[in-house]
């Protein structure tokens, strides 16, 4: 049976989304300057910026397998359709924010949104493709999804180059209503039972006053948020923007307006018996995904978030309060085991995960995450430290030989699990990741001039690529059609947080290796009587650093090689190997 061209645009643009959506996690990176001092924070205060960028990955990681519970109860597509709403409205929230609490604000609901259409796009593979197929569309969606996350940085810079930091999320706002309208669309026009019982129904007659409460709050809101300086001086105009308390712009009428246009829209969202947003049905809908069993495991993974995504690797492993965030997620974790116990219809099934490859592949995927982001950081920083210490771009540059392998290495580990099992293939994917990285941890200052560095950054891609497919397609075919949300959301979640405490962990040891080889030299005065002996010096202080870059290359290895052993004794009997004509995989 082959798929429907609706069927398969409505997934290449879930893929899209999906691509976006995880380059969102780090496109501020080079932006966080300029968007702190839009806050008033100070360039020397710019660690009070960092709640910008984990503001966003708490929105993406503790809502995953919430919103993935939802998408198992409520359909695919109404998931990716609300998604692409949320994103979009974090999107226009953050490009007018004025202040870092909007600034957060609008990135946790980026976060929310840019998360839900991960477990909604991987649970869509399933519904569309039976087991023996479904490797090469993960592949592919794993494949993008990965390379959003490391090109977010590039796109930014790109952005920047000809716009303030405002155009990357103006972008991001134009491309989530793009794909809100062209999903709609194609979901309508979908060919597969699964797609169109999902798919919203077309409504009789539009919902005028939403609509019009909808520009109220759009145009007034943005009025409030930018305060154009034309209106502002102008007499009759500027009284709009008049606060009764203060300076508060909310009290002025203007902003008054706003909030008064708001809250009738989300009243007449719940009264109304058709209304554009309905609250009702989206509310019923958390309900019985198990809200409070969800809001548990936010706080769980909200502190391991905070506790390691907060805190400065380069003289920490956490935050300074990182310590009462771990309590806190322990003590989250503790009630949300008693309420799975005890609950009758659990966010998490009792036997959801009870098969090997099911809660193996998180395991997996934890471990896979530590290696990936050590590639993300020590890669550019190396080439940083080397080669090119005069120009970041350059440097970030040496990753793209790493990612030209990743989707290569994605598409043929899915190809290869129409032959071969989910275990071997990931073993070996990991294999080649592990070997990369040993390599790389014996790289000397010189390492980059020549090609032969081009192999172990190839092999390294090739080999997470390889892996990506075989972790999710043993999950989904140990799960139940009725979890493959949740499941997939929880994959992606086991990745996250084995990157945030990886990077940490990784960086902190790298870190050591290089206070203890340069707490051996001597003082700078000592030895920099002439220009022969600095240098002299200066290239002790370098092989340091790169005692650092190589110790975090090492741990990389030994992440990658503890992935490649639990996949190959985990994945054992995970059904994915099916037995049609390769021709077949893609319909």
């Amino acid at each position: 049976m082959r798929l429907a061209p609706a069927d398969r645009a409505l997934l290449a643009l879930a893929a899209v989304a999906v691509a976006i959506a995880a380059a969102d996690t780090y496109v501020v990176v080079l932006a966080l300057p300029e968007m702190s001092a839009a806050a008033g924070i100070e360039t020397v205060e710019l660690q009070r910026a960092a709640p910008i960028i984990s503001g966003f990955l708490l929105g993406y990681v503790a809502m995953l397998p919430l919103i993935g519970r939802v998408a198992d109860l409520q359909g695919r597509v109404p998931v990716l359709l609300m998604s692409l709403v949320v994103f979009a409205v974090g999107s226009g929230l953050t490009a007018l924010a004025y202040d870092l609490p909007t600034m957060v604000g609008g990135r946790f609901l980026q976060g929310v949104g840019g998360g839900g259409l991960i477990p909604a796009t991987m649970a869509l593979v399933a519904d569309l493709f039976p087991v023996e197929r479904r490797g090469l569309p993960l592949g592919l969606v794993s494949a993008v999804q990965e390379l959003g996350s490391v090109l977010g940085p590039v796109l930014g810079a790109g952005v920047l180059a000809v716009a303030t930091w405002r155009g990357i999320f103006a972008l991001n706002l134009v491309a989530g209503l793009v794909l809100l309208v062209a999903v709609r669309v194609l979901s309508r026009r979908s060919a597969a039972p699964e797609v169109a019982e999902a798919a919203p129904p077309p409504r009789r007659s539009p919902d005028v006053l939403s609509w019009l409460l909808l520009l109220v709050v759009t145009v007034a809101g943005a009025l409030t948020f930018l305060r154009p300086p034309a209106l502002l001086r102008d007499l009759v105009w500027g009284q709009l923007f008049i606060s009764y308390a203060g300076t508060n712009r909310w009290a002025s009428p203007v902003g008054l307006l706003t909030l008064a246009a708001l809250a009738a829209l989300l009243v007449w969202s719940v009264a109304a018996t058709r209304p554009l947003l309905d609250l009702r049905r989206w509310g019923r809908a958390l309900a019985a995904a198990d809200l409070p069993g969800a809001a548990l495991l936010a706080v769980a993974l909200g502190g391991v978030i905070l506790a390691f995504g907060t805190g400065d690797p380069e003289v920490q492993v956490f935050s300074d309060q990182g310590h009462w965030y771990l309590v806190g997620s322990a003590v989250a974790t503790v009630l949300l085991v008693v309420h799975l116990r005890r609950a009758s219809a659990p966010l998490l099934p009792r036997t959801a995960l009870r098969a090997r490859p099911a809660w193996g592949g998180l395991l997996v995927s934890l471990f896979v995450g530590a290696a990936l982001i050590a590639a993300v950081v020590a890669i550019p920083l190396f080439a940083r430290t080397t080669t090119y210490p005069d120009s970041q771009v350059l440097a970030s540059l040496v990753l793209v030989r790493f990612l030209v392998a990743l989707p290569v290495g994605a598409v043929a580990g899915g190809w290869l699990l129409r032959r071969y099992d989910a275990g071997p293939v990931a073993g070996v994917g990991m294999l080649l990741t592990a070997g990369g990285f040993a390599w790389m941890s014996t790289w000397d200052a010189e390492a980059l001039d020549g090609l032969v560095a081009n192999v172990p950054l190839l092999l390294a891609g090739l080999g997470f690529g390889l892996a990506l497919a075989p972790i999710n397609a043993a999950v989904l075919a140990t799960t139940d059609d009725d979890v493959h949300g949740l499941a997939s959301a929880l994959v992606v979640v086991a990745r996250m947080v084995g990157m945030l405490v990886g990077i940490s962990a990784l960086t902190s040891l790298g870190l050591r290796a290089f206070y203890r080889e340069r707490d051996g030299l001597p003082l700078v005065g000592e030895v920099c009587g002439d220009e022969g002996t600095c240098k002299e010096y200066n290239a002790l202080l370098l092989d340091a650093a790169l005692t650092q870059e190589q110790v975090v290359f090492a741990g990389a290895a030994v992440c990658a090689l503890v992935a490649a052993l639990l996949a190959v004794a985990l994945f054992r009997g995970a059904p994915t190997r099916g037995s049609q004509r390769p021709g077949l995989l893609i319909g």
